[in-house]
């Protein structure tokens, strides 16, 4: 979570610069002097609740936007996700994109979007697509070496124009304004690819569906390109 500046402040009084500063591989020259809110590798969600200080941490990123330090949190040891440049690099390309408004990138390892890319073609065109929720579409990466700048690079470009991205064979990512919608987002195409997976372990092939001209039709109704 890329952090507005008025939290910045509100959390200022708690933050401590004596931790060293970590190259990142990648740079990147608009997120320059952000803070980040962060979950910590190897850390589980439902730990953050109960101890928060112990499994998230703030970060800030340094002058020249190719390193960061801890600045509060992780108290017991450890660093940022190990994805944290692929996070950082489609931080960058998705403020750019939205001038600014998208705050939240949130990746996880969504089954039956995983299933599917071992089974569907690995392209931005064969992602399933639910035109209201995300009319732009979900770009797709080829299977890479997790947790580099390579692959921060490869998912940071096709971000540039979806608002997610499918690791081939590994997971998924998303953007948004805020928790809900990035949240809502993910949920959304996952049980997208749960629908269609289960369609097809029915063993009968798919019979009918929406057609295109259905989906224009909805795109008209909710006003949606």
């Amino acid at each position: 979570y890329r952090m507005k500046p008025e939290e910045v402040e509100q959390c200022r009084p708690y933050f401590t610069v004596n931790r060293p500063w970590v190259n990142m591989g990648v740079q990147a020259d608009n997120l320059k002097g952000e803070y980040f809110i962060a979950t910590g590798s190897g850390k589980f969600f439902r730990n953050v609740i109960l101890a928060p200080q112990d499994n998230i941490c703030i970060v800030e990123i340094n002058d020249a936007g190719d390193s960061y330090r801890i600045v509060w949190g992780l108290e017991k040891g450890g660093r940022p996700t190990s994805e944290f440049p692929s996070h950082f690099m489609n931080h960058s390309v998705r403020k750019a994109a939205t001038n600014g408004a998208n705050r939240v990138i949130y990746h996880c390892h969504a089954t039956n979007v995983i299933a599917l890319t071992y089974i569907l073609p690995l392209t931005d065109r064969d992602a399933t697509e639910c035109p209201v929720v995300f009319p732009g579409g979900v770009g797709v990466v080829q299977w890479m070496v997790p947790g580099g700048a390579d692959i921060a690079l490869a998912t940071s470009e096709l971000m540039k124009t979806f608002d997610a991205a499918v690791w081939a064979h590994h997971g998924l990512f998303c953007s948004g304004p805020d928790f809900d919608i990035t949240f809502g987002l993910m949920h959304t195409i996952e049980k997208a690819a749960e629908i269609y997976v289960k369609a097809l372990s029915c063993g009968q092939g798919i019979r009918q569906t929406i057609t295109d001209d259905n989906l224009r039709a909805i795109a008209k109704e909710f006003g949606v390109t």
